[in-house]
């Protein structure tokens, strides 16, 4: 039986970068001869991807909070079963862009519902699925909004204020306080490839096995 892959998330808000840094280090961590899997969420399973289109898609304030926390954890469970577990057990690397963390920041402070409410979720559907490694890509607010602008339409969620993702990112940086052994804030300031490498040395700093 092989043993049990190493589960790497990437969190933060709109903009800071974090699909690209999941390409950037699953390419990496291939290249070093692991076995990897890209995943997101929510999303990463037929289910958890229609639950995306519906929560990234409805109108902006058209999802009560609840409702959100609620579909999300939905998604998380799918996720669970249909990729991440298995991947896990076969021996795999997971690097998925957003986890449980988004959760407590997203919608346990950004939308006031208190980090309880989701850790007993978290607790009940996730208990086996705590991430080896969280990395937190950390911009300014308004550097984060500056990269919006040059996306072009705004989803549900990039939709939201200032006051909004302060939280979120406060709740990040909260995070890492709560959590210093997993979770790691990553300036996400300069080049992809710079903070590419800075992701790169945090994983090798504090995995087994892996060089940078």
């Amino acid at each position: 039986m092989s043993a049990r892959g190493r589960f790497i998330t990437f969190e933060g808000v709109e903009g800071v970068g974090k699909s690209t840094q999941v390409h950037y280090l699953a390419d990496w961590l291939a290249g070093q001869g692991r076995d990897v899997v890209r995943t997101r969420e929510p999303g990463g399973a037929p289910l958890a991807e229609k639950v995306r289109d519906l929560l990234k898609q409805s109108p902006h304030g058209s999802v009560p909070a609840t409702s959100e926390l609620l579909l999300i954890f939905a998604a998380r469970a799918a996720h669970a079963d249909a990729l991440l577990r298995p991947a896990l057990e076969r021996g795999q690397w997971v690097v998925c862009d957003r986890f449980v963390d988004a959760s407590i920041a997203y919608q346990g402070a950004g939308r006031g519902l208190g980090r309880e409410r989701v850790e007993a979720l978290a607790e009940w559907l996730v208990p086996d699925l705590v991430p080896d490694l969280t990395l937190v890509l950390d911009l300014p607010i308004e550097t984060a909004f500056e990269r919006l602008d040059g996306r072009g339409e705004r989803d549900r969620f990039e939709q939201e204020d200032g006051v909004f993702f302060r939280r979120v990112r406060d709740a990040y940086l909260e995070q890492a306080e709560r959590e210093p052994h997993r979770v790691h804030i990553v300036d996400a300031s300069g080049t992809v490839e710079e903070v590419a490498v800075r992701c790169r040395n945090l994983v090798a700093a504090l995995l087994p096995d892996i060089k940078a």
